[in-house]
């Protein structure tokens, strides 16, 4: 299959699957506005080493054109701004690929609900789903100018949650009522 002459959004292309995501996507000849929090001038409060510059520079290099633009998808003004420039630079949005996640260094195991600090929890919740709403909903109308668009909904789980190749968690770490 090819993508040439395709357009796509990987929201959260920082790491993870939104990363490896954006780089398949180009290897079929997409050209891949990746985003992210994260670049090589400014870190996010994760201050993790994977940066929205390299998940670019790996969509080029692997056949695609890799466009790199911070964007916090919290930030509504910012998710419009980066759709408005999808439209002057390309007239056209094909694929959306909303892989924002963040939170988790928020989540708090083995601990029953009502102990988690509050905030955080919020804060995850709005990570998780929020940025996903405010950014199909500046994207999508783009999309839809032309037949034959996709959404794509996703997100990775913990580092934890991802090293168990069974895809199952032990019961024993989910927080739980006494």
């Amino acid at each position: 299959m090819t993508l040439q002459g395709k357009v796509a959004l990987v929201a959260g292309a920082t790491r993870g699957a939104g990363r490896g995501i954006a780089v398949e996507l180009g290897a079929a000849g997409a050209t891949v506005y990746v985003t992210g929090r994260t670049t090589r001038s400014q870190k996010s409060e994760y201050a993790r080493s994977e940066t929205i510059e390299e998940t670019a520079e790996l969509v080029s290099a692997n056949g695609g054109k890799g466009i790199a633009v911070q964007v916090d998808h919290l930030v509504a003004d910012d998710v419009r701004s980066l759709v408005e420039r999808i439209r002057t630079e390309q007239g056209q949005l094909d694929i959306l690929v909303n892989d924002i996640w963040g939170g988790e260094k928020l989540f708090e195991w083995d601990k029953p609900v009502w102990e988690h600090n509050l905030e955080n929890g919020l804060r995850m919740l709005r990570l998780a789903i929020d940025t996903h709403l405010i950014t199909a909903h500046h994207a999508l109308p783009l999309m839809i100018e032309r037949a034959g668009g996709l959404l794509v909904e996703v997100t990775d789980g913990t580092a934890e949650y991802n090293a168990d190749p069974t895809g199952c968690r032990p019961s024993t770490t989910w927080p739980r009522l006494r």
